[in-house]
């Protein structure tokens, strides 16, 4: 066998021929260099249209009060909370990518961290303008700091969970744009020194001096892992302080000690399902078959197969100890999450979270690039109907029957959410359009061991066995941008 660090049998990172490095910078800057498609326009459009409705439903929010949504004395969180917890969950797929994975090494991570981390900077600010949103006094945001008495305010009470909320989710924002920006530096120079008039210098102040001499390397990657390390522990606690909103109360199915892992497995599971869906786009749109391959979204098919596992035993987990706990309260509030009036919303979440992901075991949906989109805005769904679920269920039914009531939302509401989402993605479509979606410096590294043109060269030079080669070959048949007819002239 050879004495190359990556193996024949497995699988390349980067496909195609010819792939140099000035060829990657050129594919991948192609976005960034020349005026947007037609395809690019349409979302754009769309998307802002999205965040124009936001602009609309908060602005009304803060003029008439939360009042214009739909919530009463019983139900006091609805979809405020939900979509809070549903945009801070999809924020976690970029610290796992970026941060995790590198820690472990990883390579497949190169092509897609970059989108990843973008992804969690715009969900956390998503999540953010739901915290002030659901205040009901917006101008009074900045008591949740703790400020000095001078400012006219109270220190603010560190018992509350949501104080906690605040902490951490600030802290994962600082960390996250820290981690995404310093990981952008040496692309950014490199579009410094490809631009000119206003662009370069508007690049050359974004690029920080960069120079890619040696040493400013070493302090690259040296600060790479600090901020690496730093960010692996916010994966487990900013979602299980999120979590301890609910666990830290007396409502029947909020008060129990199982939310804290399953909140960040469902996190990390809607995350990397919201990586598939902006990811098996823009691959297409932008022409970046060759660097986000079909080993890549095999990979993140694997992770939301053993995530949605973990959150369906979750489920389970939950119903057991409502009967073991010998609690009838605890016992109903389940039973009225899967029988009573908000079945429906029970039973899609099962659906989606529970069912859908197992269709992955099968290797012909898991490496289809129609199915795994389909599957990814499916689990999306049904992480949103978790969250519901967890929160109107468990409120709209207290220990009073003559308290009892149902939540209906109104049109505030369903702009609000639909309004995040076209904010969401016109941050996400100005990100491509101004700044590299795959990080070039990462993947450059990979050309000369990962690259399947590499691996032609050993194939070519003899230095595998057949056997090998061959299981090497079969293995691509998945590959939508290999050509298997070429592996025959080699």
């Amino acid at each position: 066998m050879s004495g190359h660090n990556e193996s024949i049998l497995r699988e390349p990172l980067i496909t195609g021929n010819d792939i140099t490095y000035d060829k990657i910078t050129s594919d991948v800057l192609y976005p960034v260099e020349n005026k947007p498609n037609k395809a690019w326009w349409i979302g754009f459009i769309v998307a802002s249209l999205g965040a124009l409705l936001w602009i609309v439903a908060v602005s009304y929010t803060f003029w008439f009060g939360i009042g214009a949504w739909g919530l009463n004395k019983t139900v006091g969180w609805a979809w405020d909370i939900t979509g809070f917890v549903w945009w801070v969950g999809i924020g976690h797929a970029g610290t796992l990518i970026s941060a995790v994975l590198l820690l472990f090494r990883q390579n497949w991570r190169n092509s897609i961290n970059r989108s990843a981390e973008a992804m969690t900077i715009f969900a956390v600010i998503c999540a953010a303008t739901y915290v002030v949103s659901h205040m009901g006094r917006p101008w009074l945001a900045y008591w949740v700091l703790p400020l000095p008495n001078q400012f006219g305010s109270l220190w603010v009470n560190f018992n509350s969970p949501l104080v906690w909320d605040m902490f951490a989710i600030s802290t994962y924002f600082s960390v996250s744009l820290l981690f995404w920006y310093t990981g952008l530096l040496p692309d950014i120079a490199t579009i410094r020194d490809r631009a000119t008039g206003t662009r370069r210098k508007i690049y050359s102040i974004f690029s920080f001096g960069w120079t890619g001499n040696v040493k400013t390397w070493q302090r690259f990657e040296a600060v790479s892992l600090i901020l690496a390390g730093i960010s692996t522990p916010l994966v487990l606690s900013v979602h299980t302080i999120v979590s301890m909103d609910f666990a830290t109360s007396v409502i029947p199915g909020w008060h129990t000690t199982i939310f804290p892992p399953y909140f960040v497995a469902g996190a990390i599971f809607s995350g990397f399902a919201m990586v598939q869906t902006l990811l098996l786009v823009a691959r297409k749109v932008l022409g970046l078959e060759n660097y986000i391959t079909m080993f890549h979204i095999e990979s993140m098919n694997k992770i939301i197969i053993v995530t949605g596992s973990i959150v369906g035993v979750a489920y389970l987990t939950e119903f057991f100890i409502a009967w073991y706990s010998g609690s009838e309260y605890e016992l109903y509030a389940f039973q009225n999450r899967a029988a009573g009036p908000y079945w429906w919303a029970y039973w899609l979440m099962m659906t989606c979270n529970v069912i859908s992901p197992q269709l992955f075991w099968f290797k012909k949906i898991r490496t289809s690039i129609a199915a795994s989109w389909i599957l990814s805005i499916v689990v999306n769904i049904g992480m949103w109907f978790e969250r519901f679920v967890i929160i109107v269920t468990s409120l709209h039914r207290d220990y009073i029957p003559s308290s009892w009531a149902m939540f209906y939302p109104t049109w505030v509401d369903v702009a609000i959410f639909v309004g995040s989402i076209g904010l969401f993605f016109t941050l996400f479509l100005l990100f491509i359009r101004v700044l590299p979606s795959i990080a070039m410096a990462e993947v450059k590294l990979l050309v000369k061991s990962a690259s399947e043109q590499e691996k032609k060269r050993q194939i070519a030079a003899g230095e595998h066995d057949s056997e090998y080669v061959k299981e090497y070959i079969e293995s691509l048949e998945k590959f939508d941008s290999v050509k298997q007819e070429d592996y025959a002239k080699v």
